[in-house]
């Protein structure tokens, strides 16, 4: 497949003649909403003949609230290996707490499309933000721990989830090794009954990285405890903090470099975003938030907009700017360039795969280009 990034003049139908392609089908790929309708800088995917599978097989993982819609799950499952649901809390006590809503049927649709369904796990307290002190209440505790593995097996099997994955942030220092401990436990239970075990680990770029978000993590510990981690990779750029992309490939390279250093390769995936954000200007730190916004989304903005997409070569990642209502706007978001780039370094690094954060709106482009690059494990 080719990637083509739209010029001032450019029409879909003329672009669909120069490649000897079916517009209908750049416009499917691609989720345009006016085919005649593009912005300049605006990067499609080409549609190409099917081919026999071929490139390397990676496992590919996304994750999926419960609320999601019928539609996008359909669209998506095809393309993954597993689907984790998020996600399952606990208690002080270990008593684990399910989804506010009822999970049954992302399982039952993850089956019927081959996929895995994952249980996800995560410390919530009841402002729904990571509570390190439920992390703290749990590893260091004989009793909770025990209580919670109890309740993760039986819901595992009750449920029929292929495995678990642990989501846990913020962990204190002083709790590093008990989560490590804790991993290790967890993932003993599942292999006795034939699940997998997965973690979620901080972007750290070295062993000695300070802050709350990395200081807990052991990356060759936990590596050694789990079947795969799950490197978050993204929110460089975020709701909260000033305009830049989410995933900026070089900030990305320096995680990838620490973390090959302490973990297999075939255990690592990448955190890849589904998403990008909307920041109104000018960056008052503290007081400026952001809107999260789909890569479609941002797309359609800017064509409504008049804007003209740029794309930074040292992030790898689009961008542009618009005004509205006296207020200028300044948009960062994935494409399939910025994707490309991601799975470029999932062969160059010789990765499991990939995990994506979330799958809740659909980026068709995403999809299909992935298959070109890949094989999907069990599709």
């Amino acid at each position: 497949m080719e990637i083509y990034v739209v010029k001032a003049g450019d029409t879909v139908y003329g672009i669909a003649k120069a490649y000897t392609v079916a517009a209908e089908d750049i416009i499917f790929i691609n989720q345009l909403k006016e085919p005649d309708a593009l912005a300049v800088g605006q990067a499609l995917l080409i549609p190409a003949e099917k081919k026999a599978k071929s490139g390397r097989e990676v496992r590919i993982n996304g994750y999926a609230y419960p609320y999601i819609s019928d539609w996008v799950l359909a669209q998506t499952l095809p393309y993954l290996t597993e689907l984790s649901v998020f996600s399952y809390g606990f208690t002080p006590e270990g008593e684990l707490i399910p989804p506010a809503l009822d999970d049954t049927f992302l399982i039952e649709q993850a089956e019927a499309f081959g996929t895995l369904p994952i249980l996800t796990l995560t410390p919530f307290g009841e402002d729904g933000q990571f509570n390190n002190y439920l992390i703290h209440s749990v590893v260091q505790s004989k009793e909770a721990l025990e209580n919670l593995i109890d309740g993760l097996t039986q819901t595992v099997v009750q449920k029929g989830y292929a495995g678990v994955d642990i989501d846990f942030e913020y962990i204190l220092s002083e709790d590093r090794d008990a989560f490590t401990a804790f991993v290790g436990r967890v993932a003993d239970a599942m292999r006795r009954i034939g699940r997998q075990v997965s973690v979620a680990l901080a972007p750290k770029q070295s062993a000695d990285q300070k802050g709350l978000l990395y200081e807990g993590k052991d990356y060759k510990g936990l590596g050694e405890a789990a079947d795969y981690v799950l490197l978050m990779t993204y929110e460089w750029g975020y709701t909260y903090g000033p305009p830049m992309a989410v995933a900026p490939i070089f900030q990305v390279r320096k995680v990838l470099d620490y973390a090959v250093t302490e973990i297999p390769r075939e255990k690592i995936r990448l955190g890849i975003p589904n998403y990008g954000y909307d920041w109104p200007l000018p960056f008052e730190q503290g007081v400026t938030k952001a809107r999260t916004i789909g890569n479609v989304e941002a797309v359609r903005i800017a064509v409504a907009q008049g804007a003209e997409i740029f794309f930074d070569e040292r992030s790898m990642a689009p961008y542009f700017h618009y005004e509205e209502a006296g207020v200028r706007h300044e948009v960062w978001f994935e494409d399939v360039r910025s994707m490309q780039a991601k799975f470029d370094l999932i062969s160059e690094y010789g990765l499991n795969g990939a995990g994506y954060w979330q799958i809740m709106r659909l980026f068709r482009a995403n999809w299909v280009l992935l298959e070109d690059q890949f094989t999907i494990a069990g599709k």
